[in-house]
């Protein structure tokens, strides 16, 4: 069975798998450590759109009912590094969605092995860029993933 192009939704929140391109790598052929922050992101994208979130529609730029997810705070442990060529299982769990907040957690693995482990903070904004509380429906939508 192929994953789509947007990785799939699970019963704990979304998987996604990427294969490792030169263009990931530093000189010595490891993955560059900021390059895991695209494969996080791309993750969390995709988990919004299967969701059925669009983003570019909620983002109405100097509106104060648009709505845009930004990152807050990020902690990432480094547990083992990927090479070229390896294919990456990224997925993303919903801890919290509610407030002006959620907490996702990510992980990236190759096969069973565990290379990262992030704890990723988002906060909700308006297109004016303060504070929105997250609509409930919209959080149910994370929260109906847990």
């Amino acid at each position: 069975m192929q994953i789509p192009l947007s990785g799939e939704l699970t019963g704990e929140g979304h998987r996604l798998v990427q294969r490792v391109y030169y263009e990931d790598t530093d000189f010595s052929g490891v993955v560059y450590h900021a390059r895991y922050l695209h494969f996080m992101e791309r993750a969390r994208t995709d988990y919004l759109r299967l969701l059925g979130v669009e983003q570019a529609a909620m983002a109405v730029a100097g509106d104060t009912e648009g709505l845009v997810f930004v990152v807050h705070r990020m902690e990432i442990d480094f547990k083992g590094p990927a090479r070229m060529d390896d294919i990456l299982t990224i997925e993303t769990q919903t801890e919290k969605a509610g407030g002006a907040k959620m907490i996702l957690r990510q992980t990236i693995r190759r096969d069973d092995m565990p290379l990262i482990a992030a704890r990723v903070i988002i906060a909700v904004i308006n297109g004016k860029g303060r504070p929105r509380r997250l609509p409930e429906t919209l959080a149910e939508r994370f929260t109906g993933m847990a």
